[in-house]
This record gives C-alpha cells, structure tokens and sequence, in this order.
C-alpha cells in the first residue's frame, strides 16, 4: 500500500485559512465576553440600583401625610378698624391658595428654581446632568434639585448633605408627583419657603419686604422675593441690597430666557424703585398699642392655647378703638407729667375704659412711661392696689336694693370694733370731724367712712363682696370691715367693670377684648356678639346708685376736677397712706377708671382721688366722647319715682315700694322724719339670671342658689369657716 505525500506548499495552503478564522473567533469571542459582562454589569447595576432603591422606597415617609400636613400659621390680631396690632407665631406664615397668588409671581419663582416644572415628573435628569456638568466645568453654580424635590426635603426629610438624602429626596418626589397635581405641589412649596427676617411662605414675605399682599406685588419686588429662598441670609435687602439686586437681576435674565417676560419689561423692573418698608422689630417689640395686645394675646392663649395661638393660623379681631388708645395714653402721660410737676410724687398710672352695654375694653393704658422689654407690667389689669373709696359704691349698692333710699339717715359719728389682739379699730375720716346724722346721698357724695363702716357691718361684710364679685370684681377681697373703705387690692379692670354694671342698668356683662376670632379656614370659633348678661341689681337700683353717684361729682369729692359738662356718674378713691388715688366714673356710653400710685408702693404727697385721678378722668372722657351727643341717664319706668323733698325743696330718688318723702309728709334734714337706717337681717341674695343676649336686652332667670355660709362671683364660691377677722 501506498500514501502520497502533501507537499509543503499544499499545506501552507490550506493552514492559512484557518489561521485567518481562529481570529475572528477568538475577536467574536472576546466580543461576546465583553458584551456579556455588559449585560451583566449593567443587570447587575440595575439591581444595585433596584436594591437600593427598593431599601429606601421602604423607609421612606408617607406621603398621605401630605395631605393632613398643617403648616404653622401666624396669628394675626386686628383693632376694632381693621389696623393689624399683632402677629403671634412660631413661624410667620399666612398660607394662601394658589389661585390668589399671581401667575407672574409663579412664573419667577418657576424660571428661578424649577424651568421645566411642567414637563418633568418630579426629577429632572436633564437638569442634573446640567449641573453636573457646570460643576465640573467650574461654570456657575446650577441647581439641581426641582420644586417637587424642595417640596419634599421640606415636608419629609433634614437639610442634610448626603446621597442616601438625595436618593430619598429624589423617590418622594416622585411619589409625590403621581398624587398631586402640578398647582398643590407649587401652592405648598410657594407657602412654606423660608424667606428670610422670619418670614415664610409668600405672603409673609410680602408683608415683611413690602408691608403688602402677594396679589399687590410689582414685577420688581417679586424678582427680588423669588431670589431670597437660595440664600436669605446673603441675598435679603436688609442684609445687602446691592447683592439682593445681583441677585433680582438674575431672577428676571432667568423669566426671559424662559419666556416669561420680554427684555424691556426686564430692564423697566431692574430700575423700578422696591419700597422696602424697612426691618421691624419681632415679637413684644412689634406690636402696637402693646399694653392692649399683650392682654389680649393672654386672653388667646387662656381660651386655645400656645400652640394654637401661635401655630394655629387665627384672626383675632379685638374690641380696641385705636383713637381713643391715643386719646387714654396721653391722658395719663401727662396726668402723671401734672403730678410731677405739683409735687405729688406719682410716677406710674392706669386707666381702663369699657363701653357698657357690651362689656368692650375700648382703651387698656397699662402705663405712663412706653411699654418696653424693660416695662412690660401692665398695671391696668395685673396690678392689684387698695381701691380707697371708690370701693364704696358696692357698699352702696347693696344698702339701696336692701329698701333703702338715698334719703335715709346714717351716723357719722364715733365708733370702734374689737380687733383680735385686744385693741379696737376707730374708723376716721381724713378731716378728722364727723357730720353727725346724715343721709346716704350725703354720705357717698363727702365720701364718709364712718358711715361706709357702720353700713357694711350692719348688711354684713360677706353681702358687700358678694355685691362687689357679682359686678364685677374679680380679686379675692378680705372678708373684714376695712373692705368697705377699699383695703383689698383690685385692678382699675376690676373697677370698670364694676361701674359698668351700674351704667348698664344693673346688667353686668364681664369685660372682653375680643369681638370675634376665626380659625384658619375662616370659620368663627368665638363670637362675642352678643355675649353673656347676668342682672345683678335691677334697673332701678342701678339708676338711684348712678344719681347717687353723679351727686360726687356736681357736689361731693368729685367736684369740680370730674366735671366733664355733661350728665356724668364717679367716684374718687384715696388710701390713707396716699399710696394710691382712683377716680372711676361713667356716662351712659363710657365707663372709664383711672388708677395712679407708684410701683413699689412709695406714698405719695396728699394725692387724692379728686385730684390727678379725676383731672386725668375728665381730660380722657371729653376727648373720646367728644362726637358723642350729650344724653342723660334713662329712668326705668315703673320702678323708680321722682319725688320733691320739702326743707331743701330738692327732688329725689325712690324705688317703688319704698318711702318717699314728698312736701307735705317729711322734711329731709337730719332729725327729721326721714328714714333712720337700723340694723336687721338681711334678706339673702336673690339668684344671678343669667342669658346670652342682644346687649341692653332684659335677662332671661337662670336659677343659681349659692351657698348660704359662702362668698363668690356668681360662679365660682369660697365658704367661710370662721367670722370675719378685724380690720388690719
């Protein structure tokens, strides 16, 4: 058997072929490795990212909570006139809906921070990669994150600086993207900025730049306003206006590129003048009119609390007339100024004025000198000071609805009262002389205080308070005889609102700073329109006091620094030590108390009540009632009656029912046959009724039995466990 042999070149010929396909197999299959690895890695980053993302979608917040989210709200506080005295807040935000904020305000804050809002779905990739590469071309400075991302960095999560924060901020977005349309995500972002000089959201920056609302911004001030969220601390006019206009400047390049404005209305904002209204105080140092306001925001806070009264969103409308403010604190200024300049010693005063028929505090004047960080003592209600004898009047009261006319006789003459350690108290009065048997109506008029002290031990001590809590007075008050000479501390609030009860015919109405508040929806959650009315002494008893009253000032104490030419009712008050002097007083349409004195309780020079006090009275109530036409006080129908008294031919006051003393019967000189007041029991207090009315309305009886060994308010009650103790 034979083989043939290849020859060399055969063989060269046929290896070539294969040596040429061995390498495009070995290139094909590096290719394929290669594009398996891809697929690999690029699965495998997938999953990474699936991984990743799937670890963070399950601790990411919920964002249902977007829609219960309340944002804190500012609480704004309104006069009477609509002037804004107050915003109380954690954060100074007033949100408003969308469709109250301008397009051309949306459009720059869009151009600024988001200028594909509308196309993207919460992130926008295009833009990253644009900041990223600005970034790495050190060209300016983009933002990358969108308005949805700031939205939920805002809601949801901290400012922190780190990719797990990014990549949750990133998810949220999105998430929030599938659930809410494109105007919720701009109305809550737009409301819960921060703007710089504490303010947030658009509207309290408004306010804070530009003292205007969001639907009033110019062009220019809403560039500015629109560059302010990137940096406040650097880029607020309060801080640096030229950088505050680099940076308006950039806002409005930003509107035109996105089409929003043309160029020349670019150009025309860059010149137009801001009208910023300046940095403002914060807190107590903000408010106007603040020993009002301060009152009134403890009013708030004592009916919804802090965290609603400074997160809640309220509008709180108040009772303040801000004119008469003005007219009560220069009447105390420069009452205090008389009283320096005489000699008298007195260095702070007070005064309250309270329109009757409503219990509405119209003037609070807490001070003479500016209420400060320094002065923030509100002496018209947190100062509790020895009434003197403008206490009386409850004494009185009380002596008038026990059957008792003005004509009736009371001693002034010499007494004294065993005091616990063995000695005795002698009431005296200031002359040091006593008038023998006079009448009630002379009595209150001369301001007697033996007679005050025989009146209130013969009604009982305990009756007197319980008058004086039931019109008003809200101190608690030693049950002792030297209560009726006004030793219990009360505040002039107290006293106006005890001498409104008489104005008001009896009808007592506690004293309010407040007309009306509403939640942030709008909705009323107190109305004080027509607010609760208890009648505490009839119309009658309240019409004989107030001509009682009106006699101190035409002929009594009051005479003639009190006389303010009209029908006018008052009392003064001075302590023995001139530690303090009142006057308090009323026409039908005003009741007004004024207090004077010094802090730390240093006496002053023979201050009394008839003096600075009524002066400081009269200059206010002419001033404020001054387009007030004159009117006098009516008389009830049926339950009062004139009479003419014969001796001094004077006509006089009764109640029906009760003597009168007409010419031709008795004379009404001292030891005539006038009524002699006598001691007795007295006929226990009738039930407080108690209605919530239109003011001036004839109370509905609403049965209330306080107990019989206890003193109180008329709601609330303290028992006496022992007799009263002597005076101090």
């Amino acid at each position: 058997m034979s083989r043939a042999i290849a020859s060399p070149r055969t063989r060269a010929r046929r290896r070539s072929p294969q040596r040429g396909g061995g390498a495009g197999r070995i290139i094909w299959r590096i290719v394929k490795t290669l594009v398996v690895l891809g697929v690999f890695g690029i699965l495998l980053f997938v999953g990474i990212v699936a991984g990743i993302v799937a670890s963070y979608s399950r601790n990411l917040p919920d964002i249902n909570r977007m829609a219960d989210y309340q944002p804190s709200r500012s609480t704004r506080v309104y006069a009477r006139n609509g002037m804004l005295l107050a915003n109380l807040y954690r954060e100074n935000r007033t949100w408003v809906t969308i469709d109250k904020i301008p397009v051309g305000v949306r459009d720059a804050f869009i151009a600024t921070e988001d200028a594909h809002f509308y196309q993207h779905h919460g992130v926008d990739f295009a833009g990253i990669a644009r900041a990223a590469l600005a970034d790495y071309r050190h060209e300016q400075l983009q933002g990358a994150s969108t308005i949805t991302q700031q939205l939920a960095r805002g809601l949801f999560l901290s400012n922190e600086v780190s990719y797990s924060r990014k990549i949750q901020e990133a998810l949220l977005a999105m998430e929030i993207e599938r659930y809410y349309t494109k105007d919720d995500i701009l109305e809550r972002y737009l409301n819960l900025i921060y703007f710089g000089s504490g303010a947030y959201g658009i509207e309290a920056a408004a306010h804070t730049y530009f003292g205007t609302d969001v639907g009033h911004l110019t062009l220019a001030q809403t560039a500015m306003l629109a560059g302010l969220p990137a940096a406040p601390s650097d880029y607020s006019p309060y801080v640096s206006l030229d950088r505050a206009k680099e940076r308006q400047q950039h806002v409005l390049d930003r509107m035109v590129d996105a089409g929003f404005i043309t160029q020349a209305r670019a150009d025309a904002a860059a010149d137009a003048p801001l009208h910023l209204i300046g940095e403002r105080p914060t807190g107590l140092q903000s408010y106007r009119y603040p020993y009002f306001t301060t009152y009134v925001t403890h009013q708030i806070e004592q009916q919804f609390g802090t965290q609603v009264t400074l997160e809640g969103g309220l509008q709180v409308y108040t009772t303040l007339d801000p004119a008469m403010q003005d007219i009560a604190q220069d009447a105390v200024t420069w009452g205090i100024g008389r009283a320096k300049a005489e000699g008298i010693g007195a260095h702070q005063g007070a005064l309250v004025a309270i329109r009757p028929s409503t219990g509405e505090i119209l003037a609070m004047v807490g001070g003479a000198t500016p209420f400060s960080l320094t002065n923030q003592f509100n002496r018209a209600w947190q100062s509790r000071r020895q009434p003197g004898s403008s206490f009386k009047a409850y004494v009185y009261t009380a002596e008038i609805d026990a059957g008792h006319p003005p004509t009736t006789i009371v001693e002034d003459t010499p007494v004294s009262y065993p005091m616990g350690d063995g000695t005795r108290w002698a009431p005296m009065d200031d002359d040091f002389r006593y008038m023998g048997a006079i009448t009630l109506r002379t009595a209150l008029a001369q301001s007697r205080n033996v007679a005050a002290v025989k009146l209130a031990q013969e009604l009982g001590i305990d009756r007197v308070i319980e008058y004086a809590h039931r019109m008003g007075v809200t101190a608690p008050l030693d049950p002792t005889l030297a209560v009726a000479l006004g030793a219990s501390g009360v505040s002039p609030l107290d006293q106006a609102a005890g001498y409104a009860t008489l104005a008001n015919q009896g009808v007592h109405i506690r004293p309010t700073s407040v007309r009306l508040v509403r939640d942030s929806l709008g909705s009323p959650v107190m109305d004080n329109t027509y607010p609760e009315q208890t009648e505490v002494v009839s119309a009658g008893v309240a019409y004989i006091m107030t001509s009682m009253l009106e006699s101190v000032i035409k002929e009594g104490t009051g005479y003639p620094n009190a006389d303010i030419g009209r029908p006018a009712a008052g009392k003064t008050g001075t302590t023995s030590s001139f530690r303090d002097a009142w006057f308090v007083g009323y026409t039908p349409d005003l009741v007004a108390a004024v207090w004077i004195g010094n802090d730390h309780y240093e006496r002053m020079n023979e201050s009394y009540g008839g003096n600075i006090p009524a002066r400081i009275w009269a200059r206010f109530m002419k001033r404020a009632l001054a387009k007030t036409k004159p009117h006098g006080f009516v008389m009830p129908v049926g339950e009062v009656v004139k009479a003419r008294l014969c001796g001094s031919g004077r006509d006089d006051y009764f109640l029906v029912g009760t003597d009168q003393h007409t010419c031709g019967t008795v004379a009404d000189t001292p030891g005539s046959r006038t009524t002699t007041r006598s001691g007795g029991a007295a006929v226990p207090l009738a039930p407080l009724p108690v209605v919530h009315a239109a003011p001036r309305t004839p109370p509905s009886l609403a049965p209330m039995t306080p107990p019989p060994d206890a003193v109180g308010d008329g709601q609330t009650y303290q028992r006496l466990d022992a007799e009263p103790t002597a005076p101090p």
